[in-house]
């Protein structure tokens, strides 16, 4: 049954990949830096503090910083361990793929979807409340973590393994956060 699932992610991350031409390489590989998504998060911290002043922006930044460092060593723990090969790596389809950026660490599952997700669950939970459109955010993950099958360099099942796990960890942070800010910030 796992082989079974495990050669289906490969048929369609090939599927997916041969999607990409070459004049857009330089785009998704702009996309998945997320250095260029600056902007973008420099527009939500804006929203947050704009909502909630700069001491609740402040109290926002810290459980975010713990939400992305946890989610980011779990994400690694669990490469080290499972050890699955990159697309771009992997022998039986790595001359198949369009391989745009190598990468040596492994793939299960992807820390760009979960990192991705996870944040932008946190932060989206805390928006709702200000803005009808703040699931709109929701469009970052999907377009980056896109970014990684395009490159060759994560199968969907990386993605959506990571967006599982991303969304549980948004979840459960926001209501840590909840608690923690009712609980000694009241007033904000």
């Amino acid at each position: 049954m796992l082989e079974h699932i495990i050669e289906l992610d490969k048929q369609l991350l090939v599927f997916l990949n041969s999607l990409g031409s070459e004049n857009f390489d330089g785009l998704w590989l702009i996309i998945t830096k997320q250095l260029y998504w600056t902007p973008i998060f420099l527009y939500v911290f804006y929203l947050l503090q704009k909502k909630l002043g700069w001491k609740h922006l402040l109290l926002v930044i810290v459980f975010l910083a713990l939400l992305i460092a946890f989610t980011d060593q779990v994400t690694n723990l669990v490469k080290n361990s499972v050890q699955r090969l990159r697309p771009c790596n992997d022998p039986e389809i790595k001359d198949t793929i369009r391989a745009v950026k190598p990468s040596s660490s492994f793939s299960y599952f992807s820390g760009h979807a979960a990192n991705s997700i996870a944040s932008t669950t946190f932060i989206v939970l805390i928006l709702r409340k200000y803005y009808k459109y703040a699931f709109l955010f929701f469009l970052f993950p999907l377009i980056f973590a896109y970014s990684r099958i395009y490159l060759g360099l994560h199968f969907p099942g990386d993605i959506l393994s990571g967006y599982i796990f991303g969304i549980c960890t948004g979840y459960l942070f926001s209501k840590g956060y909840e608690a923690y800010r009712k609980k000694y910030f009241p007033d904000i």
